[in-house]
C-alpha cells in the first residue's frame, strides 16, 4: 500500500507544485483537476499498476483522494 501511494505522490506532485498534499485532500474540491488530467490521471493509474479502468469504474469518489486511488487500485489488483 505504502508502494502505492508514494507512486501516485510522485505523479500529483509533478502537476501539483508548492502543494503538500495529504492522503485524504480531495483534488477536485481543491480546483487541481481539469478534464485532461483527470484523463492523465486514469491514463497513470491503468499504466502504472497495469489494470483497467472500467466504465464502472469513472467515479469521481474513486480518484478525489490518495486514499481512494489507492483502495480502487487495491479491488482491480486483488480481483
Amino acid at each position: 500500500m505504502d508502494e502505492i501511494k508514494s507512486k501516485i505522490k510522485v505523479f500529483l506532485t509533478r502537476y501539483f507544485r508548492n502543494c503538500e498534499l495529504t492522503d485524504d485532500d480531495d483534488i477536485f474540491e481543491q480546483g487541481f483537476v481539469n478534464s485532461l488530467f483527470a484523463m492523465q490521471l486514469v491514463m497513470f493509474i491503468e499504466k502504472e499498476f497495469a489494470i483497467t479502468i472500467e466504465i464502472q469504474d469513472m467515479d469521481l469518489s474513486n480518484f478525489r483522494t490518495i486514499n481512494q486511488m489507492v483502495s480502487l487500485i487495491q479491488k482491480k489488483t486483488t480481483n
